[in-house]
């Protein structure tokens, strides 16, 4: 999908692009009601009201679109894709399929898929963008998204736009992928993934341009600790501009903010890893 620039006939127009959504919806067909499900918003807020995840708050309203992210209960079944749509919830683009038992679902659409295609979940489909098989039956060096952690447990890896999973070896019992990241790890042979590479890889590529249209995408300001008074922030005070005056840059808390490690003890999925994204 190409970026469409603007013209610049305001200072903000000058830095902004979008993604050109001309080409997506070449014929209207209506989803199911059920694909549907309205979530009201939490502003970063938890169950207590306390924020959690600051600088979140307003934007548009989002309804959400219910993608299949498993397919394993329409094994061998040919689904025709009907629609490539945008969707306000994610980076990539969701289609439409039909199946040929008479069902309707959303499926996180590969880049190259064209409506009318026919896609398959299958132990013995072919190797054709849209289809989905278990990663135990491809080939190395196979490009594959919506991958799998564990068997049956939906696709987790590689589900943002443009991204895709590199498989390297299947060695007995388990996999080996290379990760957007860089990151090497192991994952069982059995687990499935979907042919090709995630749609719209053109998203990285936008420009946002404008403060107004970072609001509207639920995102608040962000004001700089060393702007805030010494009773708000560890990197606030003094008079005009400063440095923060510390050896390390503070979190609002006090905590390090870098060079530290957020990743939480998992010791199943740590144990895979093979070499690290760093």
């Amino acid at each position: 999908m190409s970026i469409k620039l603007y013209k610049p006939t305001t200072p903000s127009r000058r830095d902004t692009s979008v993604v050109d959504y001309r080409k997506l919806l070449s014929k209207k067909h209506e989803a199911p009601r059920r694909l549907f499900i309205s979530k009201a918003k939490s502003a970063g807020r938890n169950s207590s009201g306390k924020i959690t995840v600051r600088h979140r708050g307003g934007g548009f309203k989002k309804i959400i679109r219910e993608v299949d992210f498993r397919r394993i209960d329409k094994l061998d079944i040919p689904a025709t894709v009907q629609t490539i749509e945008y969707d306000p919830n994610r980076s990539a683009f969701i289609s439409l399929l039909a199946y040929r038992d008479g069902e309707k679902r959303y499926l996180l659409a590969p880049d190259g898929l064209k409506v009318g295609d026919t896609v398959v979940a299958s132990n013995k489909a072919s190797i054709k963008i849209g289809n989905r098989l278990p990663i135990s039956t491809l080939l190395a060096g196979t490009q594959v998204h919506d991958l799998e952690l564990l068997p049956g447990a939906g696709g987790k890896l590689a589900r943002s736009a443009g991204s895709f999973v590199t498989l390297q070896a299947v060695e007995g019992k388990d996999a080996t992928i290379k990760l957007p990241s860089g990151e090497i790890r192991k994952v069982p042979s059995t687990c499935w993934a979907t042919i090709g590479q995630v749609s719209n890889p053109s998203n990285m590529n936008v420009r946002i341009g404008r403060a107004g249209r970072r609001r509207l995408m639920g995102w608040r300001p962000s004001v700089r600790g060393k702007a805030m008074n010494p009773v708000d922030h560890p990197h606030g005070g003094g008079e005009g501009h400063n440095p923060i005056g510390m050896k390390y840059p503070k979190t609002p808390w006090g905590k390090h903010a870098i060079g530290v490690r957020t990743r939480k003890k998992k010791k199943y999925s740590n144990s895979r890893i093979l070499k690290r994204r760093k």
